[in-house]
């Protein structure tokens, strides 16, 4: 595949920046500021898509399965009108994924991450700066759409806490430490993927990749650190993998399964330690209470569940007045595999867990079979899904913005034969 041009790199670059940080322009330029944005590069990236002459027929069939179930949805949708609406803005997700993925090599898609997740990253220290250091108190987005200001603001309504200088959880531009955390994340695991296959300067990737973990370090998100150190180990395990050879690659892997047998228990067993040693509650941050009401819900419609409508809407049954707590009504399940549970039903969670199974395995064998040097790239695909997987456990990110696509750019780079990195 050629080297993409610059106009596509920059197409590509803002369009990552807006799906890592969505919040930044909604809290700066409104909900509508922000959809604009998002119009723009979806006609951009479509344009591209025709220029390239992708052919959509070879997408993989999963995910237009997953697609065609959320759209078929709206026969049963509790909420048809706004399921519709959810299966669009999934639908825009997916095409700019597909844009991504069809349109430049993975090395430049690479690059592209690595330039946006620089800018939040960068931008975030900053923000972070000026707040303590010339504002000095907590500061609200421009615009405020989810707590009401007559009544005792929750810290989540707050776009900065001011807390870079007194150990706090900071959060960035995107206004949440937990989003912020996850940049870090695709940060560490994009720069350190480049590092291997030296794809650009080893020196400012490791100055990068040390911000990135100062920052993962400033935001102190428990899940998502969980999520890294999983995608690393794995990350690590393949190089292990391509080393051996013959009867040393099954020794490899059984060595390796059963770590991940002895990681598994230990959580199992010293989980109480281990949430102290976190500084999180028994119930997971609320999310057990969490957990058990979507139970709940799904089990009222557990065949096709109550319909896709991808971002939560509040004023919907069930969403409405789903759960408040500290001030906050939750708008999303914290659970990926929950909230497809959810929204989309059983049937919706074959669908899905096929649709990513499917994924993880061609995307394992891509990995296996990189090619050494500059083709190490195809690390990424592996590592970053074991992150989104990992994380999906307590988030619900992998349905919205950069968990989706990304989800879609993996499906689409392992399905096709290798090219160029």
């Amino acid at each position: 595949m050629p080297e993409a041009t610059l106009y596509r790199r920059t197409i590509a670059t803002l369009g990552l920046f807006t799906l890592t940080a969505g919040d930044f322009w909604r809290y700066s330029l409104t909900w509508y500021g922000w959809g604009a944005i998002v119009l723009v590069l979806l006609v951009l990236g479509i344009v591209e898509i025709v220029r390239a002459r992708v052919d959509l027929r070879r997408l993989p069939l999963t995910l237009f399965a997953l697609l065609a179930l959320m759209l078929v949805s709206t026969i049963w949708s509790n909420y048809p009108g706004w399921t519709v609406l959810g299966v669009l803005a999934s639908l825009v997700t997916t095409t700019f994924g597909v844009f991504l993925a069809t349109t430049m090599s993975l090395a430049d898609l690479l690059r592209c991450f690595g330039a946006a997740l620089r800018w939040i990253l960068g931008l975030s220290l900053l923000f972070e700066l000026f707040v303590s250091v010339v504002i000095g108190h907590h500061i609200l987005p421009l615009w405020v759409d989810y707590c009401d200001p007559t009544k005792k603001i929750p810290n989540a309504c707050y776009w900065s806490r001011d807390l870079l200088l007194h150990g706090g959880q900071i959060q960035g531009i995107v206004g949440n430490s937990n989003l912020l955390a996850m940049a870090a994340m695709f940060a560490l695991i994009v720069f350190l993927v480049q590092f291997v296959a030296r794809t650009g300067s080893r020196v400012w990737l490791g100055v990068w990749m040390v911000i990135a973990l100062l920052t993962l370090g400033l935001t102190r998100s428990s899940t998502v650190m969980a999520a890294t150190a999983v995608a690393l180990v794995v990350g690590a395990f393949i190089l292990l993998v391509r080393r051996a050879h013959g009867r040393a690659r099954i020794g490899v892997y059984i060595g390796g399964a059963a770590v991940a047998v002895v990681g598994v228990a230990t959580v199992l067993l010293a989980q109480g330690a281990i949430l102290k040693l976190l500084h999180k509650s028994p119930d997971l941050t609320f999310r057990t209470v969490i957990w058990q009401k979507v139970i709940d819900l799904a089990g009222e419609r557990p065949a096709g569940g109550w319909g896709w409508v991808s971002y939560w809407a509040p004023w919907l049954r069930p969403y409405k007045d789903f759960i408040e707590h500290g001030g906050i009504t939750y708008l999303q399940a914290h659970e990926a595999w929950l909230d497809v549970f959810l929204q989309l039903g059983i049937v919706g969670l074959v669908v899905f867990g096929l649709f990513v199974l499917v994924t993880l395995i061609r995307a394992w064998t891509t990995a296996i079979d990189a090619a050494p040097g500059p083709g190490l790239v195809r690390l990424f695909p592996l590592v970053i899904l074991v992150a989104l997987l990992v994380h999906s456990l307590a988030e619900s990110r992998l349905l919205i913005e950069i968990g989706f696509a990304l989800l879609v750019v993996v499906a689409i780079t392992v399905s096709r034969k290798p090219a160029a990195p």
